[in-house]
């Protein structure tokens, strides 16, 4: 059997195991086979996986890459970049051990409501199943924890929890108002019952016996650190460089920050603008309707300039974040998976205030959403961002293996890099040759959204080195982010508690710098044939990659693909 041939056979099979173990993931992709299965959470089923990885890991080693052609070659170490990823998840982060969010979100019926890809009543059967496995998956948690963790961890996952029950027994019933059948009906409020109660016990179960006991490490350290960028994200680098190069970076972004302020008002400091720029935001009612009506504005000008293809007149529709996903998402996108046929709604999530907040919490969380800032979300989010990448995605002849993995720094890189971009280009700036005072003002608040969105991932990254790498607390970290991207409180503590777990939040900013030298790169290749579309469209025509390898898909000078920063 010739090379190629035999790494597509592997790569099937490797990919059933993978699916077969994450279920709500493959119905997530589209894999509708797999509906009404839930993942096993048992300590056998645990090391049966982590040694069903390591057997691929091994077999996938034994390839000789000379021997495949380029698009298997990548298919090669994609593969290889996904299984360590999951090894060291599993066995470096022990997220099964050390973890008890993985418990807490481990019940996401979500999927099963959001997209009506199938008659409710087949949706509703599917959720009864997975619901009815709640209290063995709280009694694994129990079994599997260890006696003690990480104190933001547990905080975390008390909240999960708590919002996955109330989600459970208030939205999710709600969602379902339109199913008829009586009888299938009262079997899912029994199983729905039973599915928030062992959630919400839980919770209690976490307050009252590992959170006394809970300690404030969590760091992996510095030989973890670096492992995990270079197994996860082909960036072999020291943590130390990467914290000197974003230290720079935020300097630089602090300057550009400052020269926006000053035209906007000369005479205060450009933390006192900044906050009068957040000031104008919307109230708590206004939210989605104002984000939703100035969506289309940010589509019009990514087509009108140019800027990439957008392969589908789908809309994403705004919406407000599910309750269990609350505790640790401020804006998100949910696409439909590469393999959905059916159901293709997409969703552009935006985190509210809660109604028990009192009124200073709730402004303080909406400054974060003032009218420049949101459209900088939004940009990130939908246009030319996530959605459009993943459009490109479910459009492109792109591998099986690009369709299902992919890599952070990629997808978060190229939302992070369409900020600047889309502002580059003239977004919110658009008036010709002589532009009025107000118009100059206009266009420095958007630019010092954006340089402030830059300097939260700038933020993310160096707090992120520096938890893991060199002892940064949490109330530290909180005050990072305060003082160097102009966060309130509440947001901040949020970006530090999610540093805790989340190592790859860094890779806003990590992919980010890769793509624009690679769009350097690329540019100095073309010569006369550059384009700005040409090149995202060439980028996001090869599913999720890690940029290392998409240097080598793009880039004809062997020289220059190692050269990721």
């Amino acid at each position: 059997m010739k090379p190629d041939a035999e790494l597509d056979n592997v790569a099937d099979e490797f990919i059933r195991g993978y699916l077969a173990a994450r279920p709500l993931h493959a119905t997530a992709l589209g894999f509708h086979e797999y509906d009404g299965r839930i993942g096993e959470y048992t300590r056998l089923a645990i090391d049966a996986e982590l040694a069903r990885l390591r057997r691929f890991d091994d077999r996938l080693s034994k390839f000789d890459v000379a021997k495949l052609s380029l698009r298997a070659a990548i298919d090669l170490r994609l593969l290889q970049v996904a299984i360590k990823k999951e090894l060291f998840l599993t066995h470096d982060m022990a997220i099964y051990e050390q973890n008890p969010m993985t418990y807490a979100s481990a019940i996401d019926v979500n999927v099963y409501v959001k997209r009506k890809y199938a008659p409710i009543e087949d949706r509703v059967r599917s959720i009864i199943v997975v619901e009815n496995q709640a209290p063995n998956i709280m009694i694994a948690a129990k079994t599997n924890l260890a006696d003690v963790l990480p104190k933001p961890y547990v905080e975390l996952a008390i909240q999960i929890a708590r919002g996955s029950s109330d989600f459970l027994k208030k939205d999710l019933i709600d969602a379902l108002g339109e199913l008829k059948d009586e009888s299938l009906r009262a079997a899912f409020m029994q199983a729905n019952r039973r599915a928030a109660t062992a959630l919400a016990d839980y919770a209690a179960w976490l307050e009252k016996e590992k959170l006394p006991n809970a300690s404030p490490q969590f760091a992996i350290g510095e030989e973890k650190y670096q492992r995990f960028l270079a197994q996860t994200e082909l960036v072999d680098l020291p943590p130390v460089k990467i914290l000197e190069l974003g230290f720079s970076e935020l300097k630089h972004e602090h300057e550009v920050f400052a020269e926006a302020a000053k035209k906007i008002d000369a005479d205060k400091p450009a933390s006192e603008v900044f906050k009068q720029i957040q000031s104008e935001h919307p109230t708590s009612e206004n939210l989605i309707p104002e984000i939703t009506k100035k969506l289309d504005s940010v589509r019009k000008y990514v087509v009108e300039h140019k800027l990439v293809t957008i392969p589908s007149e789908v809309r994403a529709q705004v919406k407000e974040t599910p309750r269990y996903r609350r505790a640790t998402s401020f804006a998100s996108m949910d696409t439909p998976g590469p393999f959905e046929k059916r159901a293709t709604e997409a969703y552009f999530y935006v985190t509210p205030t809660e109604d028990e907040w009192p009124e200073q919490q709730k402004n303080e969380w909406l400054t974060s959403f003032n009218a420049y800032s949101a459209d900088i979300i939004s940009i990130h989010e939908t246009y030319p961002g996530h959605y459009v990448q993943f459009l490109h995605l479910n459009a492109s002849k792109a591998t099986r293996p690009e369709k299902i993995f992919g890599t952070t720094s990629f997808i978060e890189g190229w939302a992070h890099y369409c900020e600047k971009m889309v502002i580059d280009a003239g977004f919110g700036s658009a008036y010709g040759p002589n532009p009025t005072d107000e118009q100059i003002r206009h266009s420095a608040k958007y630019r010092m959204a954006q340089a402030q969105q830059s300097m939260l991932r700038l933020c993310r990254l160096c707090v992120s080195i520096k938890m893991h790498t060199q002892g940064m607390s949490v109330d530290d970290a909180t005050k990072f982010f305060q003082e160097n991207c102009y966060y309130e409180e509440k947001p901040a503590r949020a970006e530090a508690m999610r540093g805790t777990f989340d190592i790859g939040y860094l890779n806003y900013t990590l992919g980010k710098l890769q793509i624009l030298k690679l769009r350097k790169d690329y540019e100095a290749q073309e010569g006369e044939n550059f384009s700005l579309k040409k090149f995202h469209d060439e980028l996001l025509n090869h599913g999720m990659l890690p940029i290392r390898l998409l240097r080598e898909v793009m880039l004809k000078d062997r020289e220059k693909w190692a050269e990721v920063l």
